[in-house]
């Protein structure tokens, strides 16, 4: 039998998002213009997009939330898209992660975060999975503190997490988080790699990992040092696809496929409403041609116009469109 559907796994949250006058000055007051709820953290975001791209595929969501008014948030927002909600947990042990993310006038996104229930995600969470699904996914490495401890096997719990996810048939998937400076970017996804199949992350994360400058002189991208990071990341292990994006365009590289650069849509600045989940919007994309095995170039296509989708609206889910939508609008831009 076919395997068919996406599992997406970690990080559950709720955003409250405001649009901010702009950033102020330590100690200096600045005016909330608007404020909204929404999901939020890799696996929400994943797949409420693909739930909302109507790509007709079984989605699940395996994570830790609290006994509260977010908790109660997010179960509502999995069962109004038809998200197989069932292994969700709840605990009365921490709130509901929770994020207070501040968007100025360009877009650009900071954020105050707590972690919450997410930080006692374990193993057990993930006993006996539904094992007709093909793809396991799971966001955000180094913000799942129990799964980013040490294992005397395996270097740490997300690498067993992901090895016995492999033993058992899914094909993998992982993001990281973006955490400027954290020295434990190579202790903790080094061991991962080699039980994965596709690895997509930003190009801040790819700079931490690597060590290279991902950004010229004139900020542009630093296309051949982002070449390079895929490189070393497919010889660290990962089995199948790397994905390397930033607002300009991603590179991708395969084992046996020459790596490429795909160029974005890009947005003028006034046009960008918020970029809140943009990252995630992009790797849902990339995931369902993974899953129907879409040309490499053609995955990273779709998964730029989930990404520029999503840049339209406030927070992450909101602007999602449906495949067809999409493909339309691949196929006018191209």
């Amino acid at each position: 039998m076919e395997r068919k559907g996406i599992i997406a796994a970690g990080n559950m949250l709720v955003d409250h998002v405001h649009q901010i006058v702009q950033w102020p000055e330590r100690g200096w007051l600045a005016e909330i213009t608007h404020s909204e709820r929404s999901t939020g953290g890799a696996p929400l975001n994943v797949l409420l997009t693909l739930a909302k791209m109507h790509v007709g595929l079984p989605l699940q969501a395996v994570g830790l939330i609290g006994e509260d008014g977010d908790g109660d948030y997010i179960l509502a927002m999995l069962d109004q898209y038809h998200v197989n909600r069932q292994r969700v947990q709840r605990t009365t042990f921490a709130p509901t992660s929770m994020s207070q993310v501040m968007t100025d006038p360009s877009g650009q996104r900071t954020f105050f975060h707590s972690p919450g229930a997410n930080r006692l995600l374990d193993l057990p969470a993930f006993d006996r999975l539904d094992g007709s699904m093909k793809i396991f996914h799971l966001g955000y490495l180094l913000l799942l503190d129990s799964l980013d401890m040490p294992d005397d096997e395996f270097g740490t719990r997300s690498a067993r997490l992901l090895a016995q996810m492999r033993e058992q048939g899914y094909e993998t998937s992982l993001d990281l988080v973006s955490r400027k400076g954290d020295p434990r970017y190579q202790p903790l996804v080094l061991p991962a790699l080699r039980h994965l199949d596709y690895l997509v992350i930003n190009e801040l994360e790819a700079g931490e990992f690597s060590g290279l400058a991902m950004r010229d002189e004139s900020d542009a991208p630093h296309v051949a040092h982002i070449a390079a990071a895929a490189a070393q990341l497919l010889a660290a292990g990962v089995r199948q696809r790397v994905v390397i994006h930033c607002p300009e365009g991603a590179w991708g590289e395969a084992r046996g496929e020459e790596g490429r650069w795909i160029p974005s849509w890009m947005l003028e600045q006034e046009e960008i409403i918020g970029s809140v989940g943009a990252g995630d919007a992009f790797c849902a994309g990339f995931l369902y041609g993974c899953h129907e095995s879409l040309p490499l170039a053609e995955s990273i296509s779709l998964a730029h116009a989930c990404a520029r989708a999503s840049l339209l609206a406030a927070n992450a889910i909101d602007g999602a469109k449906t495949l067809v939508e999409l493909q339309l609008f691949i196929k006018e831009n191209t």
